[in-house]
């Protein structure tokens, strides 16, 4: 993949991590399959590692409100491999001084049958940092 197509795989990048932060698609075992390698892991916001197939099985039982993602990036590694960072907040409504805010960084390789997850990392935050850094 050359450097030109760099904002248009960005913009599928971003579509396919909003997709993973949508109740509807989590729940759907065969949606999140699709999206996620076979070798995929997490390391939850909650201090959990995750395989393929624990993430699986949570997400279809999880309840779920979705968050709101900002400050998406998305870097080249190599050409079938990119990093994206950006941020997820959930308001509290009883408290919004106590929002959730999450860290999000993921790796997601270019294959045959398009892009899928590999690695996903959530880090807690306070409200004023930027997945960016800056």
């Amino acid at each position: 993949m050359d450097r030109d197509r760099l904002p248009a795989d960005a913009a599928e990048i971003l579509r396919l991590e909003s997709l993973l932060l949508k109740p509807e698609v989590r729940r759907d075992r065969r949606q999140v399959e699709d999206l996620l390698a076979e070798d995929f892991v997490e390391f939850g916001a909650s201090g959990r590692t995750w395989s393929r197939d624990a993430i699986l099985t949570e997400l279809e039982i999880e309840s779920y409100a979705p968050p709101v993602l900002e400050d998406f990036e998305c870097r080249m590694l190599s050409p079938d491999v990119v990093l994206v960072t950006y941020r997820t907040v959930r308001t509290n409504i009883q408290n919004a001084e106590r929002d959730e805010v999450v860290l999000r960084s993921s790796i997601w390789r270019h294959a045959e049958r398009g892009w899928r997850l590999s690695f996903h990392q959530g880090t807690r935050a306070s409200r004023g940092v930027s997945a960016s850094g800056s």
